[in-house]
C-alpha cells in the first residue's frame, strides 16, 4: 500500500521539496503517507466490521470503529489538501475537529478520570443529553466528558503533529505506543480486552510496514494526514480500551511536554500558538546539540520506551498522577538543560 501511493504522491507532484531551512532532507520526498496509514487500518477494520457485530472480545462497539473511521477519512481529506495546497493553520485544524466531533458522537468518550490528588475517581458522566437511538444503541452527548474527550483527541493530534520533525519519529513512536497497548490490554485490569488487543496488533502493523519506507532515509513521509492519523488512532483507542489513557499519555509525556511549551513560547512571543512550523521543537534541539537524525530518533524511541515501562508498572503501585507529572517534568527540564548546554558548547569559537 504504501509503494502505491509514493507512485500516486510523485504523479500528482504532492512531494516535500527541501526550500526552507527547517526542512533537513536533501531532495523532494513524498508526502500523503496518511493515505497509506488510512486505507491500512481501515480496510481491515471493515473486513472485521462486515462479518461479525462485535471483534473477538466484546468489549468495543462497532459504532466506535465506525466513528473512528470516518474520523481518520476527514484526516486523510484534510491531510490531502494541506499536503497538496499548504493550507493555512485555521482551516488545517477544521478536519481534526471534525474528526473528533464524529468519534464522539459515535459515543466514544472519557467517563471518568484518576483524581489526580488522592484515591478514586472523578465522574464526567453525570450531566446527559440523548439524541438518537439507531440500531438499539443511544447516540448521546455527555458534556464534561466529551469536554474532557474533545481535548484530549486534539492534544493528542497535535502533539503527534508537531513532533513529525524528523525521519520515522512519529511512525516509530505510534509503534511502540501500539505494542504496549497490546499487552497492557492482555495483562492488566480485570477483563482481558481481546479485541483492544487485535487493534493495537493491527495499528502494530500498519505502522512497522509504513516505518520501513519512512525510517532515516525516508522515501515517503507521512504527510498532515498521517501525523495526526498518529495521535488520533492511539488516544481514540486509549479511550475505548477504558483504562489505557494515562499509560497513553506517559508514553507521549516528554512530546506533550515540548507541545505545550510550544504553545506557551508561541504565546509568549505574540505568536499564534498554531503558527508555520519551526525549528524550536525538542527533536530540532537534538540535532543541534550534535545528534545525527539516526541517532536523535533513536534516542527518543528509548525514552518512550522507558516512559512505556514506567507507565506499564505504576498501575499495579498506584502512584498519583500529580507525582508522575512532577517526575516527568523534571526530566523534560533535564532534557532541556542538557541539551542548551550541548548547544552552547557546540557554538563557542574553537
Amino acid at each position: 500500500m504504501t509503494g502505491l501511493i509514493q507512485f500516486v504522491a510523485k504523479k500528482l507532484k504532492v512531494v516535500d521539496i527541501p526550500n526552507s531551512e527547517r526542512k533537513i532532507h536533501k531532495k523532494p520526498i513524498p508526502l500523503l503517507g496518511g493515505l497509506a496509514i488510512f486505507f491500512s487500518f481501515n480496510l481491515v477494520v471493515l473486513f472485521y466490521a462486515l462479518y461479525t457485530k462485535d471483534l473477538i472480545g466484546g468489549t468495543i462497539f462497532l459504532k466506535n470503529l465506525f466513528g473512528i473511521m470516518i474520523g481518520t477519512l476527514f484526516l486523510a481529506v484534510g491531510g490531502f489538501l494541506d499536503d497538496k495546497y499548504n493550507l493555512r493553520p485555521r482551516y488545517q485544524i477544521l478536519f481534526p475537529i471534525l474528526a473528533v466531533l464524529v468519534v464522539i458522537i459515535s459515543g466514544v468518550g472519557i467517563d471518568s478520570i484518576t483524581n489526580p490528588v488522592g484515591e478514586g475517581l472523578w465522574h464526567l458522566d453525570k450531566y446527559v443529553l440523548n439524541l438518537f437511538w439507531y440500531d438499539g444503541l443511544l447516540y448521546k452527548i455527555t458534556l464534561l466528558a466529551d469536554f474532557f474527550t474533545f481535548f484530549w483527541l486534539l492534544g493528542m493530534m497535535y502533539t503527534t503533529k508537531l513532533l513529525d520533525g524528523l525521519d520515522g519519529l512519529v511512525s516509530g513512536i505510534t509503534l511502540i505506543g501500539a505494542v504496549f497497548m497490546f499487552f497492557v490490554a492482555l495483562n492488566k485490569g480485570d477483563i482481558v480486552q481481546y479485541d483492544v488487543a487485535l487493534i493495537a496488533i493491527l495499528l502494530i502493523g500498519v505502522f512497522l510496514g509504513f516505518l520501513v519506507f519512512n525510517f532515516n532515509p525516508a522515501s515517503i513521509f507521512l504527510g498532515e494526514g498521517g501525523s495526526t492519523m498518529a495521535g488520533f488512532l492511539l488516544g481514540s483507542i486509549s479511550i475505548i480500551s477504558g483504562s489505557k489513557v494515562g499509560v497513553t499519555l506517559m508514553l507521549l509525556s516528554i512530546p506533550a511536554l515540548d507541545f505545550l511549551w510550544t504553545i506557551i513560547r508561541r504565546i509568549m512571543e505574540g505568536k499564534s500558538p498554531f503558527a508555520t512550523a519551526d525549528k524550536k521543537h525538542l527533536h530540532h534541539r537534538l540535532l543541534d546539540a550534535g545528534f545525527t537524525v539516526k541517532r536523535a530518533v533513536l534516542s527518543l524511541y528509548a525514552i518512550t520506551v522507558i516512559f512505556g515501562l514506567v507507565a506499564y508498572y505504576l498501575q499495579d503501585l498506584g502512584w498519583s498522577v500529580l507525582g508522575v507529572t512532577l517526575a516527568v517534568f523534571i526530566v523534560f527540564m533535564l532534557i532541556l538543560a542538557y541539551l542548551y548546554k550541548r548547544q552552547r558548547e557546540i557554538a563557542k569559537p574553537q
